[in-house]
């Protein structure tokens, strides 16, 4: 039940384009915080922009120095904040002694084991808690010769998870979906959730 009760991820995504219509110009993906540069979790995920660069019809340069394109790449998440919310059951009838609605008679109190949340719920308006988490992912594009920028774009998401080499992949995938996308725009886009 709780892979049927996963969510996708959902990510806001604004862009901002001046990049021309021709593809085919050579790239590098470098850090924008120096202190990410070199690491291999850093090297995680550039590759992962690479290859969508590859597959919009960029040309891997040799180095960023021989690169017509620099592509700069952050992420970062915060440490999280509580978020309270009220359980309830939908299908709850108001009447103290219960009321008949598909496969289970529902009295007060009661929850249905087949909604998503599980034990997690504790009946007619409960509460209960947990983090939430907001990640970031940060992509800016300059052309080498004379550094005009060419894009910028924001992905932005908040999850309960934490774990940056789901969210940073996921991030990275919103980024590219209808790449560059519309100057100023911002959307909303949906991936697969993370596998429990």
């Amino acid at each position: 039940t709780l892979a049927a009760c996963a969510t996708p991820f959902r990510a806001d995504v604004q862009r901002f384009v001046a990049l021309p219509d021709t593809t085919g110009q050579s790239f590098a993906v470098v850090a924008a915080d120096p202190e990410l540069a070199g690491g291999l979790e850093f090297g995680q995920y550039a590759a992962m922009v690479e290859q969508r660069m590859l597959d919009i019809g960029y040309r891997r340069a040799t180095a960023p120095s021989a690169a017509e394109l620099i592509v700069s790449l952050d992420y970062d998440i915060d440490r999280g904040r509580e978020k309270v919310v009220a359980d309830y059951d939908p299908f709850y009838r108001a009447d103290r002694f219960g009321g008949f609605y598909g496969r289970h008679r529902y009295r007060y109190g009661y929850h249905d084991p087949f909604l998503c949340g599980g034990p997690s719920f504790s009946g007619y308006n409960g509460v209960r808690s947990f983090t939430v988490y907001t990640s970031e992912l940060d992509m800016k594009i300059d052309r080498a010769v004379d550094g005009q920028r060419l894009f910028e774009g924001k992905a932005e998401a908040q999850s309960r998870s934490k774990n940056l080499t789901y969210l940073v992949p996921n991030l990275v995938e919103a980024m590219f979906t209808d790449f560059p996308g519309n100057s100023g725009e911002r959307v909303r886009i949906s991936v697969a959730p993370e596998k429990e």
